[in-house]
């Protein structure tokens, strides 16, 4: 499943809105985005700079279409997201 325009404003709408841990955010999404690939960890386990940065999580977009899962800059190429909390967004 690559990820849509919609599916990546329910997500910008819940990290907006959410004060809640990644865990929290991540079952909140899974709840609203059915299908969607969801995983997290901490900030400091991810190199690639963030797609994008809320108060405590930041977004990464994950190509998982090869043989190696990749971050990617390219909503086209997204098949999911990476939440990555512990950092302060700049």
């Amino acid at each position: 499943m690559t990820l849509t325009e919609q599916t990546l404003a329910t997500v910008d709408a819940v990290l907006r809105a959410s004060e809640g841990s990644a865990g929290q955010v991540r079952s909140l999404l899974l709840a609203q985005c059915p299908g969607l690939s969801v995983m997290q960890c901490d900030a400091s386990d991810v190199l690639e700079e963030p797609f994008r940065s809320y108060a405590a999580i930041d977004l990464h977009l994950v190509d998982a279409r090869g043989h190696c899962v990749q971050m990617t800059a390219d909503l086209n190429a997204a098949t999911g997201i990476l939440l990555a909390s512990g950092s302060t967004p700049v």
